[in-house]
């Protein structure tokens, strides 16, 4: 046990010191950071709701919380959604993420990043859909934001089922 503890050691030290050369791994998701109020509209109806995202554990991870509320229509009734997602990096810098929601569904994730846009994208699980959550900087303080899922049959066919737009909410009065 002990010469596992000292491997992982040696291996979380090396691999900080050739990522300080590049830069936080994390930092292109920046942007995302803070508290954010959102309105969208997809398959659920048209709803509202709040995200925030933050670093926790040293700046290691960035932790988003979501709570979402959509209210009855004629063919529904009201509804909410929270989910919670971990974006971490591997010791080669790939950039994760885990997702969990409070309908029970678990989605691992893998990010691409570029100047002021995000995409997590999941695995291609034989018999199994495909996720994809894309956020994107419009303006200073305003992010879009994209969910979209590909049926198993066909896992690059992905289909919009969720937009909506974030903005930082105002600073309250004082």
């Amino acid at each position: 046990m002990r010469t596992l503890v000292t491997l992982a050691l040696v291996v979380t030290a090396s691999t900080v010191a050739a990522r300080a050369a590049d830069g936080p791994p994390l930092a292109p998701l920046d942007f995302l950071l803070g508290a954010w109020e959102a309105t969208g509209d997809g398959a659920p109806g048209s709803g509202a709701g709040s995200t925030s995202f933050e670093r926790r554990l040293g700046n290691k991870i960035i932790v988003r919380t979501n709570h979402a509320d959509y209210p009855a229509t004629k063919d529904r009734p009201a509804s909410s959604h929270d989910d919670l997602m971990v974006i971490y990096a591997t010791p080669d810098g790939q950039i994760r993420a885990s997702y969990y929601d409070s309908e029970g569904h678990v989605i691992d994730y893998t990010a691409e990043t570029s100047d002021g846009s995000a995409v997590f994208t999941s695995g291609n699980v034989p018999g199994a859909g495909r996720f994809r959550l894309t956020y994107k900087q419009t303006y200073a303080g305003i992010v879009s934001g994209q969910f979209e899922i590909a049926p198993a049959a066909d896992p690059q066919a992905f289909k919009s089922y969720l937009n909506w737009t974030m903005k930082h909410p105002p600073a309250p009065s004082k």
